[in-house]
């Protein structure tokens, strides 16, 4: 069954006949196009994708078992016409559609499709990885670990936050990445306490702690791994916080498989957190999906939905202890839910490593 067609079967519980896909990733996984300018309409009978000039040719090579349309401006245009008869209940995700694109679509439509709010129903499908999807994700945190063992040869102390950054995105690229999955992270002692802090042109002392929080994106596809390396002897505060996370790491990635929710498995890291006196020290949620997006659904938080886990999802585990004025520690894997529980993709080591 094709993409198209696991979309297609999950409009009836929602009581659409079809749904608008405009959200680029979105569109990508559905058609596979992956060009920045389409649209796509899916449902049990219809297979519509709409894109203009620069792409008809692109389109050709990349979009099977779609009606391909060229548009001569707007996009929306050939949407006023080519609906079967009758009345149609057409979706769209109303969590990107802004009010004006909303506007401009009601307008374009014939009266008899109604516009129903549908947010959530490809990245429900996304969520579930094929095999040919976990692949790639297994290349993209490849090309991490490669970066991993590139930073231990070449050291931290005496090079700037921004400068490690640079280097390491750079380094992916030459490895055969497009890019990073999202800006990368390089915190050094205090700097460590912001959890999504942002690197700095200052130096990397000696006996501190930097967190190192990397992805690669291949083929479309993203990685996602963090380690935190000691750079000297450290003082006794930052050592126990690196032992707590790395014991919450381990217990909380033990419990991913088919079954707990979400919410029960961030519970795992942070009851050991909190019982070591750090829960307010750990305000972030343990783990989020990884696909074509660094951050989708399934989510591993105190906010997760009910819905338990299956085979197939991708999460990160990724729990965090972080000591204002002092420095900071996370640890996270990228993890595959099988049958059986689950597979880590980061082969990094987790152990304390000390990087001059």
């Amino acid at each position: 069954m094709s993409r198209a067609d696991r979309v297609s079967a999950r409009l009836a519980e929602r009581g659409l006949d079809a749904l608008l896909v405009t959200d680029p990733v979105n569109l990508r996984y559905v058609t596979r196009f992956t060009g920045s300018n389409g649209l796509a309409v899916v449902g049990p009978d219809v297979r519509r994708f709409v894109t203009d000039f620069r792409y008809v040719e692109q389109a050709k090579l990349e979009v099977d078992g779609f009606d391909r349309e060229r548009a001569a401006l707007q996009l929306i245009e050939p949407l006023a016409e080519g609906w079967a008869d009758g009345d149609v209940r057409l979706g769209f995700d109303d969590a990107s559609l802004s009010v004006r694109a909303h506007a401009q679509l009601r307008e374009k439509l014939p009266d008899r499709v109604a516009l129903v709010p549908a947010a959530g129903v490809v990245e429900e499908e996304r969520a579930v990885k094929e095999p040919e999807e976990i692949e790639r994700l297994a290349a993209a945190a490849a090309i991490v670990d490669d970066i991993y063992g590139w930073v231990l040869e070449r050291g931290l102390v005496g090079r700037t936050e921004r400068d490690v950054a640079v280097a390491l995105e750079h380094e992916m690229r030459l490895r055969g990445a497009s890019g990073s999955s999202f800006p990368s992270i390089v915190a050094a002692a205090e700097h460590g306490a912001l959890p999504h802090a942002q690197p700095r042109d200052v130096e990397i002392p000696r006996d501190t702690l930097v967190t190192i929080d990397i992805g690669a994106r291949l083929d479309g596809y993203c990685s996602d791994c963090t380690r935190t390396y000691a750079t000297g002897a450290l003082p006794g505060d930052l050592a126990e916080a690196y032992e707590l996370v790395l014991r919450a790491q381990l217990a909380s990635l033990a419990a991913v498989a088919p079954g707990p929710t979400g919410r029960e498995i961030d519970a795992v890291a942070r009851e050991l957190i909190t019982e070591a006196g750090h829960g307010d020290h750990f305000g972030h949620g343990l783990g989020h999906g990884v696909g074509l997006q660094p951050h989708e659904a399934p989510r591993l938080s105190r906010a997760a939905p009910d819905s338990p886990l299956v085979a197939g999802n991708v999460v990160t585990v990724e729990p965090g202890v972080y000591l204002p004025g002092r420095g900071g520690v996370r640890i996270e894997d990228l993890v595959v839910v099988t049958e059986q529980g689950h597979d880590v993709l980061s082969r990094t080591t987790k152990d304390l490593l000390t990087v001059g």
